[in-house]
């Protein structure tokens, strides 16, 4: 997974759903991407194995003012949230296991 982005926050309205209490996966996807269903069953089965971990997946074509504000260009991408809310990691493309499990242990 890529490097932080400059301290952006999310919140629960912003993102439709409540954040994780350690930490939040967010999934940008839309309807037609192959590989963000396989990053959805990455990303659920790992918010699964951690504790205080949620997963959040955004249909991208629903939510045009997020992904024009966090600068979203392709599905699937991925954004890490600390337990406050601030972007910590992002990446785009269908990320392996081992990576986000690794970018969440900068976020916790």
């Amino acid at each position: 997974m890529d490097g932080g982005t400059s301290a952006q926050r999310l919140d629960a309205a912003q993102l439709g759903a409540e954040l994780g209490e350690r930490a939040t996966l967010v999934q940008f996807s839309t309807a037609f991407c192959q590989p963000c269903r396989a990053t959805r069953r990455t990303l659920g089965e790992v918010a699964a194995m951690v504790e205080g971990v949620a997963h959040i997946e955004i249909d991208a074509e629903a939510h045009l003012t997020l992904v024009r504000q966090l600068d979203i260009t392709k599905t699937p991408t991925v954004l890490v949230l600390d337990g406050t809310g601030a972007v910590v990691r992002r990446a785009s493309g269908q990320p392996r296991t081992a990576d986000v499990v690794a970018a969440l242990g900068r976020a916790i």
